[in-house]
C-alpha cells in the first residue's frame, strides 16, 4: 500500500490505478480455490478465518502452503470447524510453520490458531467483557467457538456452561456474577426449544446474542425449533445468528464493542 501511495503522490499512477490495486492487494487469490481477504485483521479487528469442513483437505494444504510459505505472510490465521483427526494429520504437513509459528487447537471449539511468535497480541485492546452461556453441556462446542474468536481479537470472556431452564434456579447466580462484572454483552447458546435467551432478555439491559445449536431430537432435530424459537421471542434486545454460528456471534460482539463502547 506504502509504494502504490508514493506512486500516487509522485503522479507515477492515477487515482483511478491507485484505487484498483489497493482494491487488488485486499484480496489474494490461491490456485483458483481460494480468495482471502489478507487486511481483515487491519480493517475488522480479527484475522483471516478459514472454514475447513467444507474444503478438500488437500486444499487446506495447499492454501496454507502458498499463504505463508511461497507469499511469506506473517499474518495470523484462524482455521474452524477443523477436526480434531485433520489437525493431527495437518500438524505434519505444514511442520515448516513451527518455527516461527504457534499452532494452538482448541478441540472442543474445533478452531486451529495460527500465531506468529513475533506477533504481539493486544488481549487489552478491548476494556469490555463479554459473557458467554450455554443452556446445556452439549451446546459448549458452538460456546468454545464464540469464545476463542473473542479472546483472539483481544475480548475477555466470562463464560458460565450447563445453566438452562431445565433447572433455572442454576441460572440466576450466573447472571448476578457477570453484570457485577460489568459484561456489555452477552452470547447465549441453546438447543431443544432456544427458550434461554428470551428468558434472559427479560433479566438483563444489555444486548444479547442469541446462538441455536443444533442439539436436539424430533421436532427440534437440527436446531430449526431452537431458531424460529428465538427469532419469534417476546423479549426484547435480541439479535440472533444462524444454527451453530458461534463465529458469526464473535464477530458482531466485537462489531457492537468497536463501533459503540470504543467511541
Amino acid at each position: 500500500m506504502k509504494n502504490t501511495l508514493n506512486n500516487l503522490v509522485n503522479g507515477k499512477i492515477t487515482v483511478e490505478e491507485c484505487e484498483k490495486r489497493i482494491k487488488a492487494d485486499n484480496v489474494l487469490e490461491i490456485s483458483g480455490i481460494a480468495k482471502l481477504d489478507v487486511n481483515r485483521k487491519s480493517r475488522t479487528g480479527f484475522p483471516e478465518a478459514i472454514l475447513a469442513d467444507t474444503k478438500d483437505y488437500d486444499d487446506l494444504v495447499e492454501i496454507l502452503k502458498t499463504y505463508y510459505k511461497e507469499l511469506n505472510i506473517k499474518d495470523n490465521l484462524l482455521i474452524t470447524r477443523l477436526s480434531n483427526e485433520s489437525y493431527l494429520k495437518l500438524v505434519d504437513d505444514i511442520s515448516f510453520l513451527k518455527d516461527k509459528y504457534n499452532l494452538i487447537y482448541n478441540k472442543k471449539a474445533r478452531i486451529l490458531i495460527i500465531s506468529n511468535k513475533n506477533y504481539t497480541n493486544e488481549r487489552k485492546k478491548f476494556n469490555y467483557k463479554v459473557g458467554i452461556i450455554t443452556a446445556g453441556t452439549s451446546d459448549i462446542f458452538v460456546a468454545e467457538e464464540a469464545k476463542v474468536i473473542l479472546e483472539e481479537t483481544g475480548v475477555e470472556v466470562l463464560s458460565s456452561y450447563d445453566v438452562g431452564i431445565a433447572g433455572i434456579h442454576r441460572l440466576f447466580p450466573q447472571i448476578a456474577h457477570m453484570i457485577k462484572e460489568d459484561v456489555k454483552i452477552l452470547i447465549i447458546c441453546a438447543g431443544m426449544e432456544g427458550a434461554l435467551p428470551s428468558v434472559i432478555a427479560g433479566l438483563v439491559d444489555i444486548p444479547i446474542i442469541a446462538v441455536p445449536t443444533s442439539i436436539g431430537y424430533g421436532v427440534g432435530e437440527g436446531g430449526k425449533t431452537a431458531l424460529n424459537s428465538m427469532l419469534q421471542s417476546c423479549a426484547p434486545g435480541i439479535s440472533v445468528v444462524n444454527i451453530d454460528n458461534g463465529f458469526g456471534a464473535a464477530v458482531y460482539a466485537i462489531t457492537i464493542l468497536k463501533t459503540f463502547c470504543l467511541k
